[in-house]
């Protein structure tokens, strides 16, 4: 965890790991590839209001509805594409970005059709932002991690952030750990890298969190501040979104902010820029940080209780054969029960497989995610996140 205080002050604390510990920061990785964006804006080498097309060979059919998908409707989470392409089928469901290849992407786009109109709603999409850095990248003539080194990484001195590990990198990488304590594969985003492929340290992202911060007049500090203006709304009137930060308004001032989450680790990192501080969550456990990260922003919000633990008991596979369908929680989001011998296993749209285990005859848990499933004669709860949502099954 690092502290950055109004003075300029940092402050690194550590529990269980060094305090130069490398982790996995997931979909953060996003605000540095809007961050990209808007360098290459303020270069000259592309506008906001671009096609996505512009920049993908010609032969990939970008989605069209009304105008094209632009590089700003993907920065600003509204393309219209879904948050997972439909044919992400992970052969392991531990590494599931591993195998998704450019080609699959192409096809993809190719066929998919919009449900709305490009910029007309907020909906999260690892595939969108994914797809951004892969435009980015291609205009650019490199890689996605060599363009965020360049453009990025190494004008701000952040030597410890990449996504190909150094030797010295990798000694001091925190193992992941799912939610049951079990320590998990690390992940690979080969295609979609712009989404969430990044590792670093506390020390890099308070440095990064110090240039979001900085009101000078340099290119960089200008191209960073560009990226917090909110520019489309949520579901939330308190919450829009700006080139991928999520911009949290409140009577005492915004909290910029974003979060992420792989495997095995959980990350927050946001800032207050009326009163110029920041903080950065980085765990090697996957379990939410964000009630920490915005309670050290402002200590009005409030912390999640720990967890309810939970003990795997056995179950008859007669009653175990009974769960097994299909259960619609929403028009597009389904939850599939699976059986392999003596467990079950639950996948909802676009997500990899994991295993359920049993705590009663109705009630399983996930051990990847804090997420409840209780069965009931017509369907499924799922308890997640604070919610109850209810599915029934099809069949």
């Amino acid at each position: 965890m690092g502290l950055l205080d109004a003075n300029g002050n940092r402050r690194i604390v550590a529990a269980g790991v060094d305090t130069a510990a490398v982790f996995e920061i997931g979909s953060i990785t996003k605000v540095f590839t809007a961050s990209v964006l808007s360098n290459m804006v303020a270069r000259g080498e592309v506008k906001l209001d671009d096609p996505v097309a512009n920049y993908l060979p010609r032969a990939v059919r970008m989605p069209v509805r009304v105008r094209p998908i632009t590089l700003l409707d993907l920065a600003t989470q509204s393309s219209g594409l879904p948050r997972l392409p439909d044919n992400f089928a992970p052969r392991d469901s531990s590494n599931p970005y591993a195998d998704y290849s450019v080609q699959q992407l192409y096809e993809f786009l190719s066929r998919y059709q919009l449900p709305r109109d490009p910029g007309a709603s907020y909906e999260y999409s690892n595939l969108g932002v994914g797809l951004l850095g892969h435009a980015l990248a291609l205009r650019a003539g490199m890689s996605y991690e060599q363009l965020v080194t360049r453009r990025i990484l190494t004008h701000l001195g952040m030597r410890e952030t990449a996504i190909t590990l150094t030797p010295a990198m990798r000694a001091r990488l925190a193992p992941g750990h799912d939610v049951g304590g079990n320590v998990v594969p690390n992940w690979d985003l080969p295609t979609l890298a712009g989404a969430g492929a990044l590792r670093s340290t506390a020390r890099d992202m308070l440095t990064f969190l110090a240039a979001n911060l900085d009101t000078s007049a340099t290119p960089m500090a200008r191209g960073l501040r560009q990226t917090h203006e909110p520019r489309q709304a949520t579901d939330n009137p308190n919450l829009k979104v700006g080139l991928a930060w999520h911009i949290l308004s409140r009577p005492v001032g915004n909290i910029v902010w974003h979060n992420g989450g792989t495997g095995g680790y959980r990350s927050f990192i946001g800032f207050d820029p009326a009163r110029r501080i920041g903080v950065v969550v980085l765990s090697n456990l996957n379990r939410s940080v964000d009630d920490l990260g915005y309670h050290l922003l402002d200590e009005s919000f409030p912390l999640t209780p720990p967890p309810q633990r939970h003990t795997e008991v056995a179950v008859d596979s007669l009653v175990l054969a009974r769960y097994v369908g299909d259960y619609e929680l929403a028009p597009t989001f389904h939850i599939a029960i699976t059986r392999e011998g003596a467990h079950l296993f639950a996948q909802a749209t676009a997500q990899p497989r994991f295993p359920i285990f049993a705590e009663s005859d109705s009630s399983f848990f996930l051990k990847v995610v804090d997420a409840q499933i209780t069965f009931q004669p017509d369907g499924l709860v799922l308890h997640q996140n604070g919610q109850q949502l209810p599915g029934r099954k099809l069949h």
